[in-house]
């Protein structure tokens, strides 16, 4: 009894130990990108705020939260890598360079597939741009395909960055963000996902805490 004992501590501290690690290589990921690029980092919690809320609506397990939120937290860490001058232009990116940004979510899966963690992170991250569809990047990837999670960060994505200034343009508007993808539910964004998020924004009154009204 004592042994077993002793064996379950072993376990559960070794199974902490391991959650530590993984909690501590994600922070330092996301402190690295707020020295780089506040906005990108700006960016990336307010994503997480919403994707994790979106989720929980969905009714989501509490560890697939747990590994959204660490997903959405780092999801641009590709951008690492994208020559800085190219995301901070100021104005309409050209075909180049626009598809020199394309690159970030392939970068990102790259930077993340070495390393270990309980959830499917790397995999979330990578597919952040896909879409049900195919039209998305890096892989085409195609409904089912793509991870639940993934679906849910693909529309905080979409409305965290039509409602907020962007180096390229100002910001579209939550009203424009919120037609977006009503408009595209089912063809390019995940029905639950996007109802949830409608409903988010249009009965719970959810707020990004700095976010810019603007029509």
């Amino acid at each position: 009894m004592t042994l077993n004992i002793t064996l379950n501590d072993r376990t559960k501290n070794s199974a902490l130990q391991r959650q530590k690690v993984m909690d501590d290589s994600i922070k330092i990921m996301a402190a690295l990108i707020e020295k780089r690029d506040p906005y990108t980092s700006r960016h990336q919690i307010r994503v997480a705020k919403l994707a994790c809320t979106i989720a929980s609506e969905m009714h989501f397990t509490q560890d697939q939260i747990l590994g959204l939120n660490l997903a959405s937290g780092i999801h641009d860490i590709g951008k690492m890598l994208i020559p800085f001058e190219i995301l901070s232009k100021p104005g309409k990116l050209n075909c180049m360079e626009y598809n020199i940004i394309k690159e970030h979510p392939g970068i990102a899966g790259d930077i993340l597939a070495n390393m270990e963690y309980h959830w499917p992170i790397s995999h979330i991250v990578y597919q952040h741009h896909e879409r049900l569809d195919g039209s998305g990047y890096p892989a085409g990837l195609k409904g089912e395909v793509i991870l639940p999670e993934a679906k849910v960060l693909a529309v905080a994505d979409v409305i965290e960055a039509m409602a907020f200034d962007r180096p390229y343009r100002p910001a579209l508007g939550m009203a424009t963000a919120l037609d977006e993808i009503t408009q595209r539910r089912g063809m390019l964004y995940d029905v639950e996902a996007v109802d949830a998020c409608l409903k988010l924004f249009n009965e719970k009154g959810f707020k990004f805490e700095e976010c810019n009204q603007g029509q």
